[in-house]
């Protein structure tokens, strides 16, 4: 098993994988603007390799890229797919070559991934994961259903919520996070219990509640990716933050794996940009100027303040679609700060897109 961090290695392993394929390589495609992997599959093409492309049906602010990557590939003779429009959204990562490894990202094909954000990535031979990763390709490029046969491989939003659950609940000593949104009411208590139990958590990236023992800094790059280390000694490491809409609503992939030697360089990792973000923060409280993750939240909480409840929306609908007076048996309260962190944390997420694409445009 290999291990890829971002900013740093590039997409020079990615683009060799493909160059070194023989017989075939399949590819799910969020986001891509890397003109190097777009020429090694076309290239590979060339040289009789079986190249096909599952691409999501839609992304933010990019469909028409999307489509017009589909077109661009699809003339040169790669077989092309497109994810169905039944979850929220296809945000998976991940590449298989040869039927014998694969490529489990945690950053999309893109320049801001790739050479400005905190990413990671795990290449692997082993039969068993690889054949899961097959088994998942061809269900979603065939819009046919997938049913996981391992309980390492990580797929929302069939698994996902029991299989991290499990793994946070699994923490004796230490648990080491990068995640962009820890916002799931039902994730969040089980950290605050795990830490309530002694044991050190420590993450970068963002908590939606009272943090209470568990230490919490942004990190003073952007981040893109999911990860965990767990005691020092298991991984976890895909897309799916531990927020309700990546584990219930959408496709998202990862992988849950043991390897010293990748569990070593992660939390070495780790703990360098825990120290430099703590730096950051010290040099942030210095009056700057807004950042854009400022100026996302004072957006976000605006909107927040104007939502209405939406317990007696959901009864009202319940209603009319059963035709007779049904009781909704929800807890008003749960369902309440779940949609208001899932509405806060997608308004987040948009803006900071749209500010930075406003930014990068600009100049």
């Amino acid at each position: 098993m290999r291990l890829l961090i971002q900013p740093g290695d590039g997409v020079e392993a990615l683009v060799a994988g493909i160059n070194g394929a023989h017989s075939s390589v399949e590819i799910l495609i969020f986001r891509l603007d890397r003109v190097e992997i777009e020429t090694a599959l076309v290239n590979a093409v060339s040289r009789g390799v079986s190249v096909r492309a599952l691409i999501a049906y839609t992304n933010r602010g990019g469909e028409k890229n999307l489509r017009a990557l589909e077109m661009r590939l699809l003339e040169a003779g790669i077989t092309v797919a497109r994810t169905a429009d039944d979850l929220v959204r296809y945000h998976g990562k991940m590449m298989i070559i040869d039927d014998r490894e694969l490529y489990l990202m945690g950053f999309n094909l893109t320049n801001l991934d790739i050479e400005r954000s905190r990413s990671f990535a795990v290449v692997t031979r082993d039969k068993e994961t690889v054949q899961e990763a097959m088994k998942l390709f061809e269900a979603d490029s065939k819009r046919s259903p997938y049913t996981p046969g391992m309980d390492t491989f990580v797929v929302s939003p069939l698994n996902a919520r029991k299989i991290l659950s499990d793994f946070i609940k699994g923490a004796q000593r230490n648990l080491l996070i990068y995640d962009p949104a820890v916002v799931d009411p039902a994730m969040v208590h089980l950290l605050q219990e795990r830490s309530k139990a002694a044991v050190e958590i420590k993450l970068l990236g963002r908590l939606s509640r009272d943090p209470g023992k568990i230490e919490v800094h942004k990190l003073f790059m952007r981040l893109h990716t999911r990860m965990m280390v767990r005691d020092g000694e298991d991984v976890f490491l895909g897309s799916q933050s531990l927020r309700t809409a990546e584990l219930d609503a959408r496709r998202e992939i990862g992988l849950i794996f043991r390897d010293p030697k990748i569990a070593a360089r992660l939390t070495e990792t780790f703990e360098d940009d825990w120290r430099e973000s703590q730096k950051s923060k010290a040099i942030d409280a210095v009056d700057d100027p807004p950042s854009v993750a400022k100026v996302a939240k004072k957006v976000a909480k605006t909107v927040i303040k104007a939502l209405p409840p939406v317990t007696p929306v959901l009864e009202v609908v319940v209603r009319e679609m059963s035709g007779a007076e049904t009781e909704v048996d929800v807890d008003a309260e749960e369902l309440e700060a779940t949609v208001r962190d899932a509405v806060k944390s997608a308004i987040k997420d948009a803006v900071e897109v749209a500010v930075e694409q406003a930014v990068k445009g600009a100049r």
